[in-house]
């Protein structure tokens, strides 16, 4: 009788590897039940980990959705910057491409985000994270905008971020097309970079 071969050892996963997978586990966490629900213990046992290796990685539960919403402006930087890559040096492409990438973005990210963006809103240290990848997002969308434009103002290229939340939850709730959505912020980022002035600065020339 032959002897069965020991069981092979589950490969110990590294710091970031663990980290990735349980970042991907809070994503469908929050995909199934939303965010109010949501608790590192929840996380430790649909990850099949201990509590205290959670809290290791993450600290808390807003350290959770910290990095969700990191994770999630990195890839929404990495397609800017794909798409722009590829675009005609012309205004209306450009800004077509940076409506398209944010849109999409948004959308391949589904509810789960939108819920993570509420959370966020709730703590002045987690709005302090949206700020910050704001922030990095904008100099992008400035970067590719101003050859055409001029120096643009602050305030208009904020507008965009609002205009792109509301119209990529609008899509996710099937109430507009992922199409139309990407067109009416198109629209939205032309309007801005029109008279990238400060409305004050028109008015003295009006």
């Amino acid at each position: 009788m032959t002897s069965r071969p020991p069981a092979r050892a589950r490969r110990r996963l590294s710091r970031p590897e663990r980290r990735a997978q349980l970042l991907d586990t809070a994503r469908d966490l929050i995909r199934d039940a939303g965010t109010d629900g949501f608790t590192l213990g929840r996380l430790a046992d649909r990850a099949g980990v201990t509590k205290p290796l959670v809290y290791d990685h993450f600290g808390d539960r807003a350290g959770v959705f910290a990095e969700l919403y990191r994770e999630f402006e990195a890839r929404q930087r990495r397609a800017l910057a794909a798409a722009l890559a590829e675009a005609e040096p012309q205004l209306p492409a450009v800004a077509g491409l940076v409506a398209a990438a944010y849109i999409d973005c948004c959308l391949a990210e589904g509810r789960e985000l939108a819920d993570v963006v509420a959370a966020l809103s709730g703590s002045p240290a987690l709005a302090a994270v949206r700020r910050e990848a704001e922030d990095a997002y904008l100099a992008m969308c400035r970067d590719a905008l101003e050859p055409f434009t001029g120096p643009m103002d602050a305030a208009g290229l904020q507008a965009v971020i609002g205009a792109g939340d509301a119209l990529a939850r609008t899509a996710l709730a099937g109430r507009i097309s992922a199409g139309h959505a990407r067109g009416t912020l198109a629209r939205v980022l032309l309007a801005v970079s029109g008279d990238a002035r400060p409305l004050s600065e028109a008015a003295e020339e009006s």
